[in-house]
């Protein structure tokens, strides 16, 4: 195994939201540990001690170093703190979603971008991801199950993600290929924007569309949604981010 920065099993966070069942969280850890993946955090899990529970440390089998040195974080926004790419991990699929990809074009994304710091986030066992959650992701992840009988356990699910982005990592699998050919054949790139300044350009693209009227904001339909779909699609740079930002102020006549 690789032992850089940029090897996948170091920029690969794991994040659980809203975890039910603390046997669940000591199952990933486990999962994330056999694929050789370490970052595991946890948003709002639903009790107290979830990373000391002794169902979650039996259930780790060993893994108990991963339990360790989780953290738990009270919102989707700290959970992604330092991430590039935000992967949301649902059987759901959704009507404004933005791209959907299988675990393995996934994993082969990831290792053919070696700048990016990822996340794949994994919902609540009962209820799944809310759609908040996801549209606010880079891609939607849907395992390609029976679809007579797709359910996974939260373990299974990221155990098969787990697997398909070491076999990635160690494979050194190729990019994974768009239409129009290979985005590392496009020129020039950039440093990814952050889901944190992704989220803020929004922000502030939905408050210029309301300034000037193309947006109701009493009544503003899908309209969001649509274009976050639509820009997940383009992976934003930085400084494409701080273009649309600029493109906003101007709409407006004043600074954000």
């Amino acid at each position: 195994m690789l032992e850089t920065k940029q090897n996948l099993f170091h920029r690969l966070r794991f994040i659980l939201v809203e975890t039910s069942r603390a046997g669940n969280i000591g199952a990933v850890a486990r999962a994330m540990k056999t694929m050789g993946f370490s970052d595991l955090v946890l948003v709002n899990p639903r009790f107290d001690g979830a990373l000391s529970d002794p169902e979650a440390i039996a259930f780790a089998s060993g893994a108990g170093d991963i339990l360790a040195q989780a953290r738990v974080v009270g919102s989707i926004g700290e959970a992604l703190q330092g991430i590039d790419f935000a992967a949301a991990v649902s059987a759901r699929l959704r009507e404004f979603s933005p791209p959907v990809l299988t675990p393995r074009a996934l994993a082969g994304q990831l290792q053919a971008q070696p700048a990016l710091q990822a996340a794949v986030i994994f919902g609540n066992e009962r209820f799944g991801l809310p759609n908040e959650i996801v549209e606010r992701c880079n891609v939607l992840i849907n395992i390609p199950a029976n679809p007579d009988y797709s359910s996974l356990n939260l373990s299974q699910a990221a155990q098969v993600l787990a697997y398909e982005c070491r076999m990635a990592a160690l494979d050194g699998a190729a990019s994974v290929r768009q239409p129009g050919g290979d985005a590392n054949e496009i020129g020039f790139q950039g440093a990814a924007a952050s889901v944190a300044q992704i989220e803020g350009m929004y922000q502030h693209l939905e408050q210029a569309l309301v300034d000037i009227g193309f947006l109701d904001a009493s009544n503003p339909r899908k309209l969001m949604p649509r274009l976050k779909r639509m820009f997940a699609r383009a992976q934003l740079e930085q400084e494409e981010v701080n273009i649309l930002r600029g493109i906003a102020r101007h709409m407006t006549g004043r600074r954000p």
